[in-house]
């Protein structure tokens, strides 16, 4: 800077010191203000806001957990339901009409599709900590292989709950177009207390 300048400059801030020092003075003060009062408010309007965001976070995590609980109840509740109905509807009551459900309804399927109806053995199985007990049935048939295929259709769609445990398909004695049919079944009912 030249010395006219300089010169210059003090004239000026001579002149008008008093707007001047104001005018720092107001710039110190605005530079304190937002240092020790703005800035510290802001940072804390941040942290709210980051807190909100969270907290909504944490809140559609416990809405969907809450539903999956609530789905996990109506589940269980209806599985419930449907065992029930399973124990009532499809299960016999008890060893009497288990044994006509295997014994009786086996020995019509038998005549239906022609075969030979021949000896039958049943025996009650109780398994440990359950609630059903298992009738177990062994029994021999003789006739044509188409007649044994319809009797084996017949008895796996029928509504009734038995189920198939072992077929023994062997050549018969008296013919040869003849098969004799090895067949153990079982069906559940619920054990008496």
């Amino acid at each position: 800077m030249s010395t006219t300048q300089t010169t210059l400059a003090r004239r000026v801030f001579a002149e008008n010191r008093k707007p001047i020092i104001w005018l720092g003075a107001g710039l110190v003060i605005n530079v304190l203000l937002y240092a020790f009062g703005v800035y510290p408010l802001s940072q804390r309007v941040a942290n709210v806001s980051e807190r909100n965001d969270t907290a909504a976070r944490a809140l559609a995590a416990a809405r969907l957990e809450n539903q999956q609980a609530s789905g996990a109840l109506t589940g269980k509740d209806q599985a419930i339901t449907k065992l029930a109905k399973f124990y009532t509807e499809v299960l016999p009551r008890d060893l009497a009409s288990a044994r006509q459900l295997t014994h009786l309804r086996l020995a019509q399927l038998a005549r239906m599709h022609n075969l030979r109806y021949g000896r039958a053995q049943s025996e009650p199985v109780i398994a440990k900590d359950s609630k059903l007990t298992q009738l177990k049935v062994e029994l021999n048939l003789a006739g044509t292989y188409a007649g044994v295929r319809a009797f084996l259709h017949s008895l796996e769609t029928a509504p009734q709950f038995v189920v198939i445990d072992n077929v023994v398909l062997g050549e018969s004695q008296e013919s040869q177009d003849r098969v004799e049919l090895t067949l153990a079944v079982s069906t559940y009912y619920r054990s008496t207390p």
